[in-house]
């Protein structure tokens, strides 16, 4: 589940490594799509109750392996944090994985990774307009994402 920055489309499909911009709200693995389907469901309210939140870009980091990832840090929000652990929860109800349980609930890090000069810069602000579910392997292909449900505000 993330929130896209870039304008995405339901049913979009990216390369693993040209990811629009976006915040991560949580990674996580289901067993199959019926389960995904769950969480879609479950994410729906929370999604569309936190759209148009507004969110206010820090301070550089860098994250990842020996900080190999640079990103701009989301100042801290509680629409964002408990989005985070509506959808936490969500995940947890199906049975699925959280693939990084350390940075979850209250060791929560909202960021948006740099994607080369594709970046926020601080003081910047944006709107969460879009919320979606992404298939981080459509098909069993694991080099591809495809949008499978996106929340959008309406204009």
């Amino acid at each position: 589940m993330v929130a896209f920055i870039d304008a995405v489309a339901e049913g979009q499909e990216f390369l693993r490594s040209d990811w629009p911009l976006h915040i991560t709200l949580v990674r996580f693995d289901v067993r199959n799509d019926g389960d995904a389907a769950r969480i879609a469901a479950l994410a729906e309210l929370p999604a569309r109750q936190a759209l148009g939140t507004v969110l206010a870009i820090g301070a550089d980091d860098r994250f990842g392996r020996q900080g190999s990832v640079p990103v701009s840090l989301v100042g801290a929000d509680p629409s964002l944090q408990a989005l985070h652990e509506t959808l936490v929860q969500a995940v947890e109800q199906v049975s699925g994985r959280v693939a990084s349980p350390h940075h979850t609930r209250q060791n929560f890090r909202p960021h948006v990774s740099h994607r080369g000069d594709r970046r926020l810069n601080p003081g910047d602000a944006v709107v969460l307009d879009q919320i979606s579910l992404v298939d981080m392997a459509p098909d069993g292909n694991r080099t591809i994402r495809r949008i499978l449900e996106l929340w959008e505000l309406r204009r």
